[in-house]
């Protein structure tokens, strides 16, 4: 067993066998997903609520959906399961004030794929998850994996609020900013990382700034003019390893993706076809879910010209500790840093890398 495991019990066996009452708290997708690994395990809902402003006597699959007043009422002994995510400092303190009062779990359920993060496939992981975990490049990062692995296996939200650490580090301290940036933003949604990217650097040569839903990609030209960034080009293609078609699932803002089952189609293209052999000094990349074809579609980037790297580590189960890998496989120089920024569950949950020159 990995040395900085210290649970014994996934939530979805515990889950399983107590007797006490178990609440979903929210509704839509996250709950959605949860309910149908209840089914997988034999948990048994009792109830749903939601916050006071998103009650209005209607019902959630099949449930009357309450206020956490109404639910306490029902319920007194209940253990409240969390089925939403959040990011606020406002919400993020209210789940916590939850917590204090009642049993509150936040279930890890991936955002793409079906894979639960088990003690099987722990077991099945081991050697690259000791494999990762050992080159990681300060304690910080080691500490914030051993928090999600054990957030994963208990959906405890103590270990990530233990380990969040604020966006400001990383271009100050983790990945500093050189002059003439060229940065290549993957996923750009409607130019906020663009923006959060400017705020830190006044001397930014050129930005290459994809997105692929149309939608977003017409909001991210309108605060491209808007804003006179004659600098930015916005291109409207996903990022894959290789150039092509491929089919696309239009949902709602930022959490639009490739899959095979949307109708949809949208121009794909590699890390490496995108740039065409020019250098690049920072890429970010929040691709919801293709991360590893996009890193591999970068392989003579990322050999030539060593970018400094910002990548999402939650969308798959497997992320955080094989995305690691993979880019030590490619470039044995980079150093790699993870870090949790403000959210519940382990989304925002980000690798970055940078070779030391």
């Amino acid at each position: 067993m990995l040395e900085f495991v210290t649970e014994k019990q996934t939530v979805w066996e515990y889950l399983s066998r107590t007797e006490k009452p178990i609440l979903l708290y929210g509704m839509g997708d996250g709950a959605d997903k949860i309910l149908r690994v209840f089914s997988d395990y034999g948990i048994v809902c009792s109830g749903i609520f939601a916050s006071d402003e998103f009650v209005r006597g209607h019902s959630f699959r099949g449930f009357r959906v309450m206020t956490y007043g109404q639910a306490c009422e029902a319920y007194p002994d209940c253990i409240v399961v969390l089925a939403f995510a959040a990011f606020t400092d406002e919400l993020r303190g209210k789940i916590c004030r939850i917590a204090e009062e009642r049993e509150l779990y936040a279930p890890d359920v991936p955002v793409v794929g079906t894979e639960l993060f088990t003690f099987e496939y722990l077991h099945e992981k081991e050697a690259s998850l000791q494999e990762a975990y050992d080159m990681l490049a300060d304690e910080q990062s080691k500490r914030v994996f051993a928090n999600v692995v054990n957030f994963k296996l208990s959906g405890k939200v103590d270990y990530l609020e233990q380990a969040t650490t604020s966006v400001d580090e990383i271009y100050h301290d983790i990945l500093p900013l050189e002059s003439n940036e060229v940065y290549l933003d993957l996923g750009a949604y409607n130019g906020d990382t663009v923006r959060e990217f400017l705020s830190y650097t006044s001397d930014c040569k050129r930005i290459i700034a994809a997105e692929p839903d149309i939608r977003n990609y017409r909001k991210l030209k309108k605060y491209i003019e808007e804003n006179g960034l004659e600098q930015v080009e916005a291109r409207n293609i996903g990022v894959w390893d290789s150039a092509g078609v491929m089919h696309f699932d239009r949902r709602a803002g930022r959490n639009s993706a490739i899959s095979q089952n949307a109708k949809t189609e949208v121009m794909v293209d590699s890390i490496d076809g995108i740039l065409g052999g020019e250098r690049v000094t920072t890429i970010k990349m929040d691709v919801e879910g293709a991360e590893r074809q996009a890193i591999s579609g970068g392989i003579k980037t990322l050999q030539q010209y060593a970018p400094k790297l910002n990548i999402a580590a939650y969308h798959r189960t497997g992320d955080f500790f094989e995305l690691p890998l993979l880019i030590k496989e490619i470039n044995p120089n980079y150093q790699i840093y993870l870090r949790h920024h403000p959210y519940i569950p382990a989304w925002e949950t980000n690798l970055y890398a940078k070779v030391c020159r």
